[in-house]
C-alpha cells in the first residue's frame, strides 16, 4: 500500500470570515495585470492594510507583530494537532515486510504502486475543484476517512488482491490530501498577515510537527512488529485517525477562495486548465514540482526494498523509516533558508542529489545506503516546498487548489510507468540496477530546478 508520507507534494486549500480590510498577494491579482480580481473601482490613493500587513497587491508582508503571530498560531493550532495525529502510522515502517508475508514480491509491489498511481489522477483534479468550490477542510477530512478505511482493510488483508484494494482506497486519500494542507496554510497566512512571506516558515512548522509523529510512530512501529506482529500495527493506528478527524472539525478554514463571484463549473475547469497550460511562467514550476513529487513518492515506496535486499531484520525497519520520514521535518526547517533562487545553490544541490543516487546503485553498506536515501529525500523535499510557494504565488486563490491538484495528477501519471518499470527491473536484476532510474529522474528534476532559476516567476 502506498505510504501515507509519500503523497506528491506540490502539494489544495479549508471557517472564518475574511478580515474587513484584507490585503492580497500577487497570486490574487487579475491575470496579466497589477489589479486585484474585483470589479470595484480603484482610486489612485494607496489602500490601508490591517496592522502588521503589507499594502494591497505587493505580495509582501511587513515584519509581523507579536499579536499577528499569536493569532496566526492560534488559527493553525487545530490543523497542526490534526496533522500530528494523522501522521501516527505504526504500520508504515514495516509495510513492505508485511506485504512480503502475505505474498508480495518486487514485481507485484510495482503493480500495486502503478494501480493506485493510475487511480489518483482521476480523483485528483475532481477533488481539487471540489476543494475550491466546497470546503477545503471538508476535503481534508474526507481524505482522513479514506485513510481510516484503507488501514482497516489493510490490517485484515491476507492476500495480494485484498491489499491492493486497500492501496486503491489510500490512493483516494492521496488524491484528496495532496495540496490541501499547503493551500490551507497559504490562504490562512494571507488572511492573517496580508502577505505570503510567512508561508514557508509556517508550512515548514506543519511539516516538522508531522515528521515528529512519523518518526515516533516509526520507531514504535518497528518495536511493536518485532515484539508482537506486523498486522497489529495497522489496528493500533486506527484510534489516532479517528481523533484526528475530531480535531480537524474544530479548524476554521480560510475563505479567500469564496471572496469572488462563483463561476459555472465548466468555466472553473477551463480557467484552472488554462492557468497550468497557457501561463508560460508556470511551466518550469510545474515541471520541477512534478519531478520532485515523483522522486519523493518513489523513495518512500521503493526505498525499503534495499533493506530487503540487504537482509535487514524487522527491528531495523523502524529506525530506517524514522530517519527517512524525519526529512519531512528537516525539509520544513530548511525551506526558505536554502537559497534555491540562486543558480550556484541549485547546481550544488543537484550535484549532491546525484551523488546520493550513485551511492544507492553501488553501496552494500546499510548505514551508507540509509544516509544517501535520507540526503536525497531531504534535498528533494526542500526543492518541492520552494516550488510550491512559487506556484501558490502565481495563481489566484479561487483556482489554487485545482492548479495544485492538476500538477500533482501529472506527477502520479509519470509515477505509474516508473513504478511498473522499477518493479520489473528490480525483480529481474535487483534494486541496484533499478536504482539507476532514481539517477535519471533526479537529473531531470535538477534540470527543471535550473529552469525555474533561469525563468523566475514575475510577481
Amino acid at each position: 500500500m502506498p505510504n501515507a508520507t509519500a503523497a506528491p507534494a506540490c502539494d489544495k486549500t479549508a471557517t472564518a470570515a475574511v478580515p474587513a480590510t484584507k490585503s492580497v498577494c500577487a497570486s490574487d491579482l487579475a491575470p496579466g495585470t497589477d489589479a486585484p480580481e474585483s470589479d470595484a473601482p480603484k482610486s489612485d490613493a494607496p489602500e490601508s492594510s490591517a496592522p502588521g500587513t503589507a499594502p494591497r497587491g505587493t505580495g509582501q508582508a511587513a515584519p509581523l507583530t507579536v499579536g499577528v503571530r499569536r493569532a496566526l498560531g492560534r488559527r493553525l493550532l487545530p490543523l497542526q494537532v490534526g496533522i500530528f495525529l494523522q501522521g501516527v502510522g505504526f504500520w508504515v515502517p514495516i509495510e513492505k515486510l508485511f506485504m512480503t508475508e502475505i505474498g508480495f514480491d518486487a514485481a507485484t509491489i510495482g503493480i500495486m504502486a502503478a494501480a493506485y498511481a493510475a487511480l489518483v489522477p482521476l480523483v485528483e483534479v475532481v477533488s481539487g475543484v471540489l476543494a475550491d468550490r466546497w470546503s477545503r477542510r471538508g476535503v481534508l477530512m474526507t481524505a482522513c476517512l479514506a485513510m481510516l478505511v484503507s488501514v482497516l482493510i489493510g490490517g485484515f488483508s491476507h492476500n495480494v488482491i485484498t491489499y491492493i484494494a486497500a492501496a486503491l482506497i489510500l490512493g483516494v486519500y492521496f488524491a484528496m490530501y495532496s495540496g490541501t494542507v499547503e493551500a490551507i496554510v497559504y490562504d490562512t497566512v494571507l488572511e492573517e498577515t496580508g502577505g505570503s512571506d510567512a508561508y514557508e516558515r509556517q508550512i515548514g512548522r506543519v511539516r516538522s510537527i508531522e515528521a515528529v509523529a512519523l518518526v515516533l510512530s516509526a520507531l514504535a512501529g518497528g518495536w511493536i512488529a518485532g515484539a508482537t506482529s506486523t498486522r497489529l500495527t495497522y489496528f493500533l493506528t486506527v484510534p489516532f485517525i479517528v481523533i484526528s478527524l475530531i480535531v480537524l472539525s474544530r479548524f476554521r478554514e480560510p475563505r479567500l477562495h469564496e471572496t469572488s463571484e462563483r463561476s459555472p463549473l465548466w468555466e472553473h475547469l477551463r480557467t484552472t486548465y488554462g492557468a497550468i497550460v497557457h501561463r508560460g511562467r508556470l511551466i518550469p514550476i510545474a515541471a520541477a514540482s512534478i519531478m520532485s513529487a515523483m522522486i519523493v513518492q518513489a523513495v518512500f515506496e521503493f526505498g525499503p526494498l534495499w533493506l530487503i535486499a540487504l537482509s535487514a531484520s524487522a527491528v531495523i525497519y523502524g529506525p530506517f523509516w524514522a530517519g527517512l520520514v524525519s526529512t519531512l521535518g528537516l525539509g520544513g526547517l530548511l525551506a526558505g533558508r536554502l537559497r534555491l533562487d540562486r543558480p550556484i545553490t541549485v547546481v550544488a544541490v543537484v550535484v549532491v542529489m546525484l551523488g546520493a543516487c550513485f551511492t544507492l546503485t553501488t553501496s552494500h553498506n546499510l548505514l551508507v545506503v540509509t544516509t544517501a536515501m535520507i540526503l536525497l529525500t531531504l534535498l528533494v523535499l526542500v526543492a518541492g516546498i520552494h516550488v510550491s510557494k512559487l506556484m501558490h504565488d502565481a495563481v489566484p486563490s479561487t483556482i489554487r487548489t485545482g492548479v495544485a491538484s492538476g500538477i500533482s495528477a501529472v506527477s502520479w501519471m509519470l509515477f505509474l510507468p516508473f513504478a511498473l518499470g522499477f518493479g520489473a527491473v528490480s525483480k529481474q536484476s535487483g534494486v541496484y540496477v533499478s536504482g539507476w532510474m532514481f539517477t535519471a529522474a533526479t537529473a531531470l528534476a535538477g534540470a527543471a530546478l535550473l529552469w525555474v532559476v533561469v525563468r523566475p516567476v514575475r510577481k
